[in-house]
């Protein structure tokens, strides 16, 4: 079990980041996080011995998610008691936390399958081979996804609002 906590332990912070990116709670991302753990290390004996472990812990994270995703989408979201009592804060003045809202808005304006591709290649520096495997799509479509990804982020940064998507027929 020691060897287990040695293996996966330097991985956690990177899980967390992307837990955090997709979700934008704390508590919600923690909670990810500890999930995929807890199956990491519930199904250690089923992974490859000499598959990435980053990548395999990434896609477990990534599949949770989207298990969770779906589980909203049939039972609604869910707002605790706390959320209800605490009032909204203000954004600060400061033009570096406007910046960073605004590419967090941009981020939650992608499509799912574009902000992970980002977030793993970009924020986390996933190969597009990796990346690949999290995803369980072909690397083209991972380097497709990943450009109209920032070309949509950059639309978005520009002028403020998602931009729509060209019909081509």
């Amino acid at each position: 079990m020691d060897d287990i906590a040695a293996l996966i332990e330097p991985h956690v912070p990177a899980l967390r980041r992307y837990a955090w990116a997709l979700l934008r709670d704390d508590d919600a991302a923690d909670d990810l996080v500890q999930d995929c753990l807890e199956r990491a290390i519930g199904r250690w004996h089923l992974r490859r011995r000499d598959g990435d472990l980053r990548a395999w812990l990434f896609t477990i994270l990534r599949n949770h998610f989207i298990g969770g995703l779906r589980q909203t989408a049939r039972r609604g979201v869910h707002v605790s008691t706390d959320a209800m009592t605490v009032p909204p804060s203000s954004a600060a003045p400061q033009e570096d936390r406007m910046v960073v809202r605004d590419v967090l808005a941009g981020l939650d304006a992608l499509p799912e399958e574009q902000r992970s591709v980002l977030l793993l290649v970009s924020v986390e520096d996933l190969s597009y081979q990796d990346a690949a495997r999290v995803l369980d799509v072909p690397v083209g479509t991972v380097m497709s996804r990943l450009s109209r990804a920032r070309e949509r982020l950059r639309q978005y940064l520009e002028t403020g609002r998602a931009g729509m998507l060209r019909r081509v027929k």
